[in-house]
């Protein structure tokens, strides 16, 4: 009988032991740069307080001043989720496979999970295409961008026939620092031309449907009439909402159904963290981003 008690003890010990191992007393959602700290907090308030309902404990956000801040925050545990570019993902992914993993995508109105890196220049310049941005000066975003740097890096190169070296085709080439400091340097002169992400749909005047020239003009921070297009990607794919690998299954569990469910359940809250308009969030894993892997592995290499 004894023996028995002993037994049935131990093992409620190591099942407390285990809860205990597996619950957790926070939990922190990190946010890309793209917009200044603020608004990126104020967009995503809604998020964080249903995030709070739903496991039951703390729930803070992080702005980090770069896309890297994030990176490595959900690389080092101390960021639980992040909806992450392709680019940052792909790093992540290259630096420890079994960190971080991608569960849910945006869609857009039409269902596609795509969007452009858009070159973009105050009308006013009188510049229309790359043609004209011969020694003029261009703006990329954040290196660990995927429209802000990487694919419009490569591709270009390709329209041009030169390298992105200061003066091989454009006069001089500068990161500004995220989507949003982009826009600004653009808008207010400071540079002749850059690249920011749009889903590309809708109408250009309200900075399409969703990306970061939407929330330029919802901010006020731009007039689409000031700015032409003067350059579009091919589609690539929208980065991935992700969380640790590490988090107990449950809490992952709740957090997709609530971000998966956001859009029928708060549709002002789905825009908000969408950056625009949006169909909502839907399954994804690393399958969809192994091209976007293998580009920033060949850069690095």
């Amino acid at each position: 009988m004894m023996k028995t008690i002993l037994a049935a003890a131990t093992v409620a010990l190591l099942s407390t032991s285990a809860f205990a191992q597996d619950a957790i007393t926070e939990f922190r959602i990190g946010i890309l740069g793209g917009e200044n700290a603020q608004d990126r907090l104020t967009s995503n308030e809604c998020l964080r307080a249903y995030a709070e309902e739903a496991l039951g404990v703390p729930v803070k956000l992080f702005t980090p001043a770069d896309y890297d801040g994030v990176i490595q925050g959900m690389l080092g545990g101390s960021i639980d989720m992040a909806w992450l570019g392709a680019s940052a993902y792909a790093k992540a992914y290259l630096t420890d496979p079994e960190a971080v993993e991608p569960v849910l995508v945006k869609t857009n109105l039409d269902g596609s999970f795509s969007y452009h890196s858009i070159g973009f220049a105050r009308k006013d310049r009188n510049i229309k295409s790359l043609a004209d941005m011969k020694g003029k000066v261009f703006a990329f975003g954040d290196p660990n961008s995927t429209s802000g740097y990487l694919i419009p890096s490569i591709e270009i190169p390709l329209e041009t026939g030169a390298t992105m070296e200061n003066g091989a085709y454009f006069g001089e080439v500068k990161f500004t620092g995220g989507h949003e400091q982009t826009i600004v340097a653009v808008a207010n002169g400071e540079v002749d031309a850059g690249v920011t992400w749009a889903d590309g749909q809708g109408n250009w005047e309200d900075g399409y449907n969703s990306g970061a020239l939407r929330k330029a003009v919802d901010s006020g921070v731009v007039d689409m009439n000031d700015i032409v297009e003067i350059w579009k990607s091919k589609p690539i794919p929208e980065g991935p909402v992700t969380l640790r690998k590490a988090l107990p299954q449950d809490v992952k569990d709740k957090m997709i159904a609530l971000v998966g469910g956001m859009h029928d359940k708060d549709a002002q809250c789905a825009y908000n963290i969408a950056a625009g308009e949006t169909a909502g969030f839907k399954p994804i894993t690393h399958e969809a981003y192994e091209t976007i892997v293998a580009v920033r592995k060949a850069q690095s290499n």
